[in-house]
């Protein structure tokens, strides 16, 4: 408690300080642009891994990020959701899962949490279709390496679910909302997308507009003290995207249909 009480002097000293327009913007309301889905592992935070300042992200933390189907439960997932994408026009939704979660171990040996934690037990049970299908499908793998299919496997589970609520799927439909699926490497401090169309895990900067790269790259270039160069159109066409090995092989599940991919991921290449 004492380093947290430190810690708040600090903020209102250091930060607070030096940061007084941007309270007084935030003091007139919120206008995030993000919707973040993430576990409560303390071991992620969402503003640090994106350096995402105050009021640019609309967060939800729970055990697994979890998002139960619309109508199983009253809970706070499903409110928020609603409130975001409706009340505060949020166009952008990130489901982040994260190596070495505590949560995904239990969703793998769920009958043995009921009697120590009969309420994480029921909880994950809303992560139901994600044990199945890995149970169904990878029996071959194991340890650490089944875990992280798991990991992977549970965040486009739970973008299956985001996709039952009647706000989200309008909205969709409309081609106003875009839907994409990160896992965050605890040991690297390395966020790696999903990728449709490969059904690979990838660095999300690889899915970005070429003029969007030009501009990312051209900031880097001026925070490295670097002459700036632009790329042509006709270079970042022949450049193939860097694709990610997952545990040193590409992520090993059944590739999407196009249907699936298009249903999980419609308008996800926009913005």
């Amino acid at each position: 408690m004492k380093k947290l009480i430190k810690g708040l002097r600090e903020f209102k000293t250091n930060y607070v300080s030096t940061h007084q327009e941007l309270f007084e913007q935030l003091s007139l309301g919120q206008k995030p642009r993000v919707l973040f889905i993430t576990c409560s592992d303390s071991r992620i935070d969402p503003n640090l891994i994106t350096q995402a300042d105050l009021g640019e992200l609309f967060v939800i933390r729970n055990a697994g990020n979890i998002i139960p189907p619309f109508g199983a439960t009253n809970g706070g997932e499903g409110a928020t959701i609603e409130y975001a994408v409706q009340a505060l026009d949020i166009g952008q939704i990130i489901v982040c899962g994260h190596s070495h979660c505590g949560a995904m171990k239990g969703l793998m040996k769920l009958n043995s949490l009921r009697e120590e934690m009969p309420l994480v037990h029921d909880w994950l049970k809303y992560a139901e279709a994600t044990r199945r299908l890995v149970k169904d499908h990878y029996s071959q793998y194991q340890g650490e390496e089944l875990l992280e299919i798991v990991i992977a496997e549970n965040v486009l589970t739970q973008i299956e679910n985001l996709r039952t609520y009647p706000v989200i799927r309008s909205k969709l439909y409309a081609g106003q909302l875009n839907i994409y699926a990160w896992i965050y490497n605890i040991e690297k401090g390395e966020v790696l997308a999903f990728d449709a169309e490969s059904h690979a895990y990838v660095l999300p900067q690889n899915q970005l507009q070429t003029d969007e790269i030009d501009e990312i790259r051209a900031a880097e270039e001026l925070l490295n003290g670097n002459l700036i160069k632009t790329i042509s159109q006709e270079q970042m066409a022949v450049q193939q995207p860097q694709e990610v090995i997952f545990n040193a092989q590409k992520f090993p599940i059944t590739r999407l249909s196009k249907e699936q991919a298009e249903r999980i991921y419609r308008g996800s290449a926009a913005n």
